[in-house]
């Protein structure tokens, strides 16, 4: 019988030294081939097959290039006002003019504006004027700026032909400023407070965690009871004594730096529980005994080998994590606590429109920052779930 298996075997290998080179069946299996793959290529797989997971991480993706990009992207200056333009409605953009033959012909533009009197309420209100045509077009020549304060120029990605034509596409604020063009710029600040929060949360709950879960004992007592302390604070009172503490001579970078900093230090509590647990369960796993025996010291051990194994669900936690950032920053400045004008952000927007004649007259003063705000802190939630069912390394 074993000779005879001997043969077989033989004869298989004669056979493929005849046939030639050739695919394994198990090569072709499932099974090699996932073990082939590195760790973060099958997260990245399991996250393009979530669709809503990808179409929340490409509206991230566009929110920061706006804001990458605000000065460019934004056809007027944030603080240019015109008072004769004050809480103008929203102007559509039209594609097609209609000649006075009756022919149409494509061309990019607004309907200008005229104003007529409310005798019922005793205001002027602005209407459609369908006899005037303000042409528009990208790439065109509008204020100077200095892209990123760095480089000066006069190109807008959108704008009026004519840069003295009005073109507010999203109405007008109470001084006559595009609130388009704020908008964009609001992006710029929302959006990179909520990472630089989420940065520095990040270091304080990564490092904090990690030494309590390590070490354990009289030393993860102590931070746990800091830990509860700080959750067991109420929110809005606290961010109400911090930034009543802020000098009014301070500069608007100053200020966005110390809203940073008060966020910061209220958001890391949670991820350091949540590390502290991962690291209790994996510190007396067999490669911490194993890098324990060959001589690894105690931070080698935390940064280089217990850490790493944590990144993915460190990495969905911090995606989660970005629109409280987000959401902690409108409500400061919202309530007057936060950043103030002339600095430009959601809240700061939102801080503007408090008064009764935005509610009546102008709610789109209202509408736009808070749907930017809902339209980034659900793109955020829903991609931040993508990840984190993609990092899960039970889901199949």
């Amino acid at each position: 019988m074993t000779a005879n298996n001997n043969m077989s075997v033989n004869d298989v290998h004669s056979q493929a030294a005849l046939d030639g080179p050739s695919i394994s069946p198990l090569k072709q299996g499932r099974t090699v081939s996932t073990a082939a793959v590195g760790p973060w290529r099958l997260v990245f797989g399991k996250l393009v097959r979530q669709k809503v997971a990808m179409v929340a991480g490409a509206i991230i993706a566009l929110l920061y290039l706006v804001a990458v990009f605000a000065e460019f992207l934004a056809p007027a200056l944030p603080t240019t006002a015109k008072p004769q333009y004050t809480y103008a409605p929203p102007q559509a953009i039209r594609f097609f003019v209609t000649n006075p033959d009756g022919t149409s012909d494509f061309k990019l533009h607004v309907k200008g504006y005229k104003v007529e009197i409310d005798k019922v309420a005793l205001r002027r209100t602005f209407v459609t004027d369908d006899a005037k045509v303000v042409p528009i077009g990208f790439f065109v020549k509008g204020p100077a700026y200095k892209l990123w304060n760095l480089i000066p120029s006069t190109t807008h990605f959108i704008g009026p032909i004519n840069p003295n034509d009005p073109m507010y596409l999203l109405g007008a604020d109470r001084l006559g400023r595009d609130v388009f063009t704020r908008l964009v710029y609001g992006t710029r600040i929302s959006m990179s407070i909520g990472l630089v929060g989420v940065a520095m949360s990040l270091i304080l709950g990564v490092v904090i965690g990690s030494i309590s879960g390590f070490y354990g004992g009289w030393v993860d007592t102590a931070i746990q009871r800091v830990i509860e302390v700080i959750s067991a604070m109420p929110t809005i009172p606290l961010w109400l004594g911090l930034a009543a503490a802020i000098p009014l001579t301070w500069s608007p970078v100053s200020v966005y730096f110390v809203i940073t900093v008060i966020v910061s230090l209220l958001g890391w509590t949670s991820l350091a529980r949540e590390v502290r647990g991962r690291f209790l369960a994996l510190r007396s796993e067999d490669f911490v005994t194993a890098a324990k025996l060959d001589g690894s010291s105690e931070m080698r051990l935390i940064f280089r080998h217990i850490l790493p194994s944590l990144t993915s669900h460190i990495l969905a936690v911090v995606t989660l994590a970005v629109p409280t950032m987000i959401v902690a920053e409108t409500s400061l400045s919202f309530l007057g606590i936060g950043l103030k004008a002339p600095v430009v952000s959601w809240g700061v927007l939102l801080q503007d429109a408090q008064n009764i004649r935005t509610v009546a007259t102008a709610p789109w003063l209202l509408i736009w920052p808070s749907m930017a705000v809902v339209v980034a802190v659900l793109s955020f939630n829903f991609f931040g779930d993508g990840l984190r069912d993609a990092a899960d390394p039970y889901d199949n």
